[in-house]
């Protein structure tokens, strides 16, 4: 019998026999720096499923142990936070009850979200019936990522803070923030008050804008690090920079040249100019803001994509200088896949995301693309047919995020159970992009599916992104990001293939913790819901 657990574990087996947890079951941490982790735990259980667990007591026990870990192959790739943490763990449910170890806490964190995903698939009416089972599981990469663009619709705290929760419940560790765009600007620079009061009034269109205050960004980023997420902030430069320019129009250029989309965006096709020292002052001021606001982040996310309308050479200078200010203020450099044509080196980390180089020639999507758009696009896929050598080539590490394959702003192509989801689903998503399914997301290797890729060592890991331009509400955000995000996580934790049909099987056991935590997901027919 397969777990219903995601990601599928790196060893399991299942024996004769079923444990029930039920009211007067406990949790017990043996160990002090775990009680905090068996509290959250009894909690999240609740959240999930209704049933009442207790710290403190038996029934279920956590502890540091290492017994049986050397079996899983340590995590390749990096990690967001910079450190070294081992995440492997083992859980074993028996007759006596149900036990999780691990070497780490965080490792014991992982642990205990494959037995609430056990729980909540074998609750019903007050008891979960579990199998007699042994985890042992790890890993593949250690940087596990999804990518939340706050800008084009600002979400508010308690939006990303659901968001949080779906990462931590699927083993993802990294939540990378896109701050800044054209459309808004969402944290707060003391020195450049106007970047908040100006900037950050905006979204898409007529949707309200915001940003996160200091307070606000301190909680959410604690509440990110108890779940073992760390939130990596994204300041996208030197384009995307219009907000920037409305707040401090002398660091704007002469003429600012746009391309109207159609859907109430704009493309900028203007950019920070390298060669004016204002924008330096402005730069450091920035980073000088950011970074202490990110303190659990070893990088920052310099952007580096899509500045269109500047040459190579101002491009690259950008990116060389902006990366030096960020070394030099003690964090490492992460920035699209643009960012591998200036002098990136071993330490950087490359976002691929351009895996569609040639122009699309459907009929549909081009009468989507205004006329001045198609010849930008041509260019910057010409370009970036080089990108992935050179980081391969300079030794940077690549952080997988596909855009066939991990953009979440694809349109869905499973159809809906539910009607309303039907309409839903024929507005939501970039008609740019051809419609994804749920088994498009699981079908692939990050390692197989990148040309000049041949060992997990060139790899950071692996991130999906979603992108907010027609997304307008919270449960549009977990529309999109639902039944998808477990698929991301599957591919950036399991070594082994994903089996489409055990692979839904163990995603429709999913449902009833979504459903009782008020998560909207698409209800798509080519899945057996619980």
């Amino acid at each position: 019998m397969n777990l219903p657990v995601i990601p599928a574990p790196a060893v399991s087996a299942t024996h004769t026999g079923t444990l029930t947890v039920g009211p007067g079951f406990g949790v017990a941490a043996h160990s002090p720096e775990l009680t905090d982790l068996a509290a959250r735990f009894v909690e999240d259980v609740r959240l999930d499923t209704g049933l009442a667990l207790s710290p403190g007591s038996g029934g279920i026990t956590v502890h540091l142990d290492a017994d049986g870990l050397d079996d899983v192959v340590p995590a390749a790739g990096l990690r967001a936070d910079g450190q070294a943490v081992d995440e492997r763990y083992g859980l074993e449910i028996t007759g006596e009850g149900a036990r999780v170890w691990a070497t780490t806490a965080e490792g014991v964190h992982r642990g205990l979200t494959s037995l609430r995903q056990l729980i909540s698939a074998g609750a019903d009416d007050g008891t979960a019936v579990l199998p007699f089972a042994r985890i042992v599981d790890g890993p593949r990469f250690g940087w596990r990522g999804l990518s939340l663009d706050v800008v084009r619709t600002f979400h508010a705290p308690d939006v990303v803070r659901r968001v949080v929760d779906m990462c931590s419940l699927y083993k993802l560790n990294v939540l990378h923030l896109h701050l800044t765009d054209d459309q808004g600007w969402r944290f707060e620079v003391p020195s450049r008050p106007a970047l908040t009061e100006v900037g950050a009034t905006g979204a898409i269109g007529d949707r309200p804008g915001g940003f996160y205050s200091l307070a606000e960004l301190a909680e959410l980023v604690a509440y990110a690090a108890e779940r073992f997420v760390t939130v990596v902030p994204e300041i996208d430069m030197p384009g995307h920079t219009s907000a920037v320019f409305r707040a401090y129009p002398e660091l704007a250029p002469d003429e600012i040249r746009t391309v109207e989309l159609g859907n109430g965006a704009s493309l900028q096709l203007s950019t920070l100019n390298p060669d004016r020292a204002e924008t330096w002052s402005f730069v450091e001021d920035v980073l000088d803001a950011v970074i202490p606001q990110f303190p659990k982040s070893a990088y920052l996310h310099l952007g580096g994509d899509e500045a269109w309308g500047m040459s190579d050479e101002a491009h690259a200078a950008f990116v060389d200088r902006a990366a030096a200010l960020v070394r030099e203020r003690g964090r490492r450099v992460v920035g699209w896949q643009e960012t591998a044509r200036a002098d990136i080196g071993s330490d950087d980390v490359v976002q691929y995301w351009m895996d569609v180089t040639e122009p699309p020639d459907d009929d549909t999507t081009n009468s989507v693309l205004p006329p001045d758009l198609l010849p930008i696009l041509l260019d910057g896929m010409r370009k970036a047919k080089l990108d992935l050598p050179r980081a391969l080539e300079r030794g940077a590490r690549v952080l997988v995020s596909p855009t066939r394959r991990l953009y979440f702003d694809c349109p869905h192509a499973d159809t809906s159970s539910d009607p309303a989801q039907e309409e839903l689903r024929k507005r939501v998503g970039l008609p740019i992009y051809p419609p994804a399914s749920i088994e498009d997301g699981v079908a692939w290797d990050p390692v197989e599916s990148l040309p000049g890729v041949e060992s997990e060592t060139q790899l950071a890991g692996v991130e999906a992104a979603i992108w907010c331009e027609t997304i307008t509400t919270p449960d549009e955000l977990e529309f999109m990001l639902l039944p998808r995000l477990p698929g991301a996580a599957e591919k950036a934790w399991s070594r082994q293939p994903t089996d489409w049909p055990d692979y839904a099987a163990r995603l429709g056991r999913q449902s009833p913790a979504w459903a009782h935590r008020n998560w909207t997901w698409l209800r798509a027919t080519t899945v057996t819901w619980s």
